[in-house]
């Protein structure tokens, strides 16, 4: 959703500028990776959007499953996201979160969605090519998407490569209309 993104994007960035002054990149990433998880459960989505929830409920709630898998900066963050009523946003926080942290440290991630298994002789090769290409580091993430029929989508940042055949049988369907 647009607008959890435009919501998120404070928190992100405070959380980066915290894991600048702290370096502590990885660990405020793995806390929000745990988080988005809780979030995106179906049970946990329920009570975060049920109004007879209590904010001090719902934080006990939240820190009480994320007993020892959280830093001290992680559980901050979630009473400030429960007291605000962001906590819908982590997903978007973290990933913004990680694309300024990428960015920071010199590379971009890039998302990979194949039909098929990709080898690594392939992911090398698409890593070296989109770096001669971007100038920087690249960290590919291969995800499979049958849908796309056959061929690659590239998501390098905001730039999208769509090379796959449901990308093409739609463009040249715009081309005939």
């Amino acid at each position: 959703m647009a607008e959890y993104a435009t919501l998120a994007r404070p928190y992100a960035e405070a959380v980066f500028e915290l894991a600048k002054e702290t370096n502590s990149f990885d660990t405020l990433s793995a806390d929000l990776n745990y988080l988005t998880q809780i979030v995106d459960d179906a049970t946990m989505a329920a009570i975060i959007a049920n109004p007879k929830v209590t904010k001090t409920v719902l934080k006990q709630v939240i820190l009480d499953i994320c007993d020892g898998q959280l830093s001290d900066m992680g559980k901050n963050l979630v009473r400030l996201l429960v007291d605000n009523r962001r906590l819908v946003t982590v997903p978007k926080i973290a990933t913004q979160y990680e694309e300024l942290k990428a960015q920071h440290q010199g590379y971009i991630k890039v998302e990979l969605i194949s039909v098929y298994e990709v080898t690594p002789e392939q992911k090398a090769e698409l890593a070296a090519t989109l770096q001669r290409r971007l100038g920087k580091s690249i960290d590919v993430d291969v995800s499979l998407d049958t849908s796309l029929l056959g061929g690659w989508l590239i998501r390098a940042g905001d730039q999208v490569i769509d090379m796959s055949l449901k990308g093409r049988i739609k463009q040249l369907a715009s081309e005939l209309c």
